[in-house]
C-alpha cells in the first residue's frame, strides 16, 4: 500500500486516535500527540495540509516501531 499523497495533518492526528494517541500540547502548527500503549511515546505531527511525504514516512515510522508494526500492517490499521 502506498502512503496516502494528500493527507493533512488534522487527518492524520483523528487516524491515530484509533491507536490511542491523544493530543497533549500544541505549538503554533504543531500538534504533539501522546500514547501510553507498549509504553510511552510521543509524536510531533506538523498540522500541514498536506503533509509532505518524507515527513509522513518518517512520523509513521516511528509509530510502527513504537508498536512493532510493519509499515504494510500499519497502514492497513490507519486507512482501511
Amino acid at each position: 500500500m502506498r502512503l496516502p499523497r494528500d493527507l493533512s495533518g488534522a487527518d492524520l492526528v483523528k487516524r491515530l486516535e484509533r491507536l490511542g494517541y491523544v493530543a497533549t500540547r500544541q505549538t503554533g502548527s504543531h500538534i504533539r500527540l501522546s500514547t501510553q500503549a507498549y509504553g510511552e511515546h510521543h509524536v510531533t505531527i506538523p498540522n500541514h495540509d498536506p503533509l509532505r511525504i518524507g515527513t509522513l514516512g518518517a512520523i509513521l515510522a516511528s509509530i510502527g516501531t513504537h508498536h512493532g508494526l510493519s509499515r504494510e500492517e500499519l497502514l492497513h490499521r490507519l486507512f482501511d
